[in-house]
């Protein structure tokens, strides 16, 4: 068993310590956010985030998991109360067939967390590595920014006293 915290959660999983991190959660965890899209590590569909650092799932043996904490979109919120960027997204229309968009939330994420108020370059540099071929790629930008903005308007809220 492999021992590993997922969104927060203590968990233990039975597969091979070689088996992709992602076929563990999606296969043993049940959290189907991350895509298989290449299964090489080039279309990014299966980003999530390893210690805040955003990996490919597909890449990652569970063994390198292991003990560490793996952040899939599902840790970010739910349908019924969706995180910042996922309703910077929603609000967007971001998401055409919205295969990479989980992928592209986790990076966008990492970013965030990194670097609050990113310009375009470096919202750009962050989710290069995602691939999405549906072209919403300016509706991405935008969603990205709007987060951002969203955080550094509640941080300056807070700053001057106001709820």
């Amino acid at each position: 068993m492999t021992r590993l915290m997922v969104n927060g959660l203590a968990t233990e999983a039975a597969s091979e310590p070689q088996t992709p991190l992602l076929y563990v959660l999606r296969d043993e965890l049940g959290l189907h956010g991350a895509k298989y899209g290449c299964g090489l590590g080039q279309c990014g569909a299966c980003t999530v985030l390893l210690d805040d650092a955003p990996v490919f799932s597909c890449l990652t043996p569970l063994l390198a998991a292991e003990g560490r904490q793996v952040r899939t979109v599902e840790g970010l919120g739910t349908e019924q109360r969706p995180g910042r960027l996922q309703r910077a997204f929603i609000a967007e229309q971001a998401a055409q067939c919205g295969y990479c968009i989980p992928g592209m939330i986790m990076r966008a994420q990492a970013l965030l967390e990194r670097e609050p108020t990113p310009d375009d370059a470096a919202i750009r540099d962050a989710l290069q590595p995602n691939l999405c071929r549906c072209g919403t790629h300016i509706r991405i930008l935008r969603a990205v920014r709007r987060a951002a903005a969203e955080a550094a308007g509640e941080a300056a809220g807070e700053k001057a006293g106001t709820p």
